[in-house]
């Protein structure tokens, strides 16, 4: 039985550092995305919005790889993290689609 636990808990850590790892990834990477898009689009220089983005979204990592182990569910996390990078990166897609258009 302690083997059994001893196991499901080296999953569960696992499981949840590739959430904090990847999905905190996934989401900054959106988040990025996003944010040169949406200052581009309100006028800010391309080079400018894209280093702006990515500074905010070191301080972004940090704080979703912590919250990654903090969430009790680690549903929730994957969902929130990797989710919320896509449906940024979507959105991001959708913007830049507009500006070009």
């Amino acid at each position: 039985m302690a083997t059994l636990t001893a196991s499901t808990s080296r999953s569960a850590i696992v499981l949840r550092s590739a959430a904090a790892v990847l999905g905190g990834y996934v989401f900054c990477w959106g988040f990025i995305a996003l944010a040169v898009a949406g200052l581009y689009a309100l006028g800010m220089a391309f080079h400018d919005a894209e280093h702006l983005g990515a500074i905010l979204a070191f301080l972004l990592y940090l704080t979703a790889f912590c919250w990654a182990f903090v969430t009790p569910s680690l549903r929730r996390a994957w969902l929130a993290l990797a989710g919320g990078g896509a449906a940024m990166a979507a959105a991001a897609s959708w913007l830049q689609h507009l500006i070009l258009a």
